[in-house]
């Protein structure tokens, strides 16, 4: 980007602008993100009383020390498996006339019921990996020619199964999910951001640059095609077209493939959205679009410069 604007310049006997910074909207802290959850009477209930359920054994799990402690990946899971077993228990204790630890744990079941939206977006877009995924890297080097597609497999197996799990089906593979979010941590939309930010600022240099040129008049006047219009042609040829462009392509083809899957389980999630997400959310979507239309307008401002130099 440097050498193309300072190639650009050179010939047009212009400086190149300084324009402010684009900044890339961090994701707020996750205790701003982080949503809590009512605990429930699972506690209270009658441990023993259950023996014969599958489900006990899932209680036990999650009111032990180390399930009290689980990380929101884990606390979802655990809660999975208690919706999944739970309905066979209930029915068992209706058979048997124990109405009213039967009632209890149905009143668990609709409680976590009606927490799993909340459950999911703790462990997914609240969670550890998913900020690793939007963190900024220092530098970005040959990005994104080093990426690879592991992480879209991961966000669509991830928002499957939300979709799964809101619908009512409750199974998971506690392995295969917390796979498929460590694939998720290695993902790349810190870097993208950054590159589309790197993208703009330099391009929104280039054409306030163009435009600076514009205004002394145009670059040919009749007959006269000064050697500086050729000049800026080859520049244009040999670094926008022949590296600016494609690598612009492959961040917009890397852009079409993670957003949409970033978008959907947003959109899954929504009810339970807290404010910080939503307003970062709003920041990245504003900023994207806005950074996206960069190599458009650099084209629209070329060739607004190069008007004057074409046959009537």
């Amino acid at each position: 980007m440097e050498t193309y604007l300072e190639r650009l310049a050179r010939p047009l006997d212009t400086p190149i602008p300084e324009l402010q910074a684009q900044t890339v909207p961090r994701m707020p802290p996750r205790r701003e993100l982080q949503l809590e959850t009512v605990p429930g009477n699972l506690g209270a209930l009658d441990f023993l009383a259950l023996t014969g359920c599958e489900v006990q054994i899932t209680i036990g799990k999650r009111n032990s020390s180390l399930g009290l402690m689980a990380t929101p990946s884990q606390r979802l899971l655990l809660e999975l498996e208690f919706l999944q077993l739970a309905p066979a228990c209930i029915t068992t204790l209706r058979a048997e006339g124990r109405d009213a630890l039967a009632n209890d744990l149905e009143q668990a079941r609709r409680q976590k019921t009606a927490q799993l939206p909340t459950l999911i977006f703790n462990a997914t877009l609240a969670s550890h990996e998913y900020r690793k995924l939007w963190q900024v890297p220092p530098l970005l080097g040959d990005y994104p020619a080093a990426t690879s597609s592991s992480v879209f497999s991961a966000l669509a197996a991830i928002n499957g199964a939300t979709e799964r799990w809101l619908a009512g089906d409750y199974r998971a593979d506690n392995l295969d999910f917390e796979v498929q979010l460590s694939e998720v941590a290695k993902g790349d939309g810190g870097a993208l951001l950054k590159a589309l930010a790197l993208q703009a600022e330099s391009l929104e240099s280039g054409n306030a640059l163009l435009e600076r040129r514009l205004q002394q008049g145009p670059l040919c006047r009749g007959e006269f095609r000064p050697a500086a219009a050729d000049i800026v042609r080859t520049v244009i040829e040999k670094y926008f077209v022949g590296a600016i462009q494609p690598w612009s392509a492959a961040l917009g083809r890397r852009q079409h493939e993670l957003l949409p899957l970033i978008r959907d389980l947003e959109d899954q999630l929504d009810s339970v959205m807290p404010p910080a997400y939503r307003d970062w959310q709003q920041q990245r979507n504003s900023r994207i679009k806005r950074w996206a239309g960069a190599p458009r307008e650099h084209v629209a401002t070329l060739q607004d410069l190069l008007d004057s130099c074409e046959p009537a």
